[in-house]
């Protein structure tokens, strides 16, 4: 499984473009800067297949309207964020406007895999820091992608509207503790970790 991680958009939000060993790869929570995903796309000569979205905050779905335009891309989501989507997800209340993409083509509570070429990724529901946050686990490469819930030291924010500190935490513990210490951890914003290191260090869940 080829990773390759870009910080794209106002808040520098890890996009993830993740790929089989054919080239058939998913475009995971686009944050902006549509053009350097399709050059990374190009440059690699990699084909996407979907776009990927475990939650519906600006930061995270700014880039989703120009790819679905250039590559005609299915977007998933949780319906539960499907609000927060439409809306923008948030950002006219920082000052931001952009295109908004289509409605998502694949609900994500309705699945419980998405396979992209040869990879699999199980959908992990874990509300929190949104209603309807998702994580998308491939356990085969022992590898999830968190999204904004668990962080290297850190965890979600749960003060914005919808979120939950004690569902966070649930999700946390339910769906991302429970996976096996050495699985890769991707996550929306920072340094990817590791289960078995956050489970260890991170203060958060040190304390809780």
């Amino acid at each position: 499984m080829n990773i390759l991680t870009l910080p794209l958009g106002p808040l520098g939000t890890n996009c993830y473009i993740v790929a089989d060993p054919a080239g058939t790869a998913a475009v995971i929570d686009p944050g902006g800067d549509a053009d350097q995903v399709l050059r990374t796309l190009a440059d690699r000569q990699w084909r996407a297949t979907h776009i990927l979205l475990t939650h519906a905050h600006f930061d995270h779905i700014g880039a989703v309207a120009e790819l679905h335009t250039a590559l005609s891309l299915p977007v998933a989501l949780h319906p539960l964020d499907l609000p927060l989507y439409r809306s923008g997800g948030g950002g006219r209340n920082y000052g931001l406007t952009f295109e908004i993409g289509p409605d998502p083509a694949i609900a994500l509570d309705a699945i419980a895999t998405v396979a992209v070429g040869d990879l699999s990724f199980e959908v992990l529901f874990v509300p929190g820091h949104t209603v309807g946050h998702v994580a998308f686990c491939e356990h085969g490469h022992n590898a999830v992608f968190s999204g904004d819930v668990l962080f290297e030291d850190g965890i979600g924010r749960t003060d914005l509207p919808g979120g939950s500190y004690a569902t966070l935490m649930e999700s946390i513990r339910q769906q991302l503790l429970t996976l096996p210490d050495d699985t890769a951890v991707y996550p929306g914003h920072g340094p990817a970790t590791t289960i078995g290191r956050e489970r260890r260090q991170n203060p958060f869940l040190a304390t809780d």
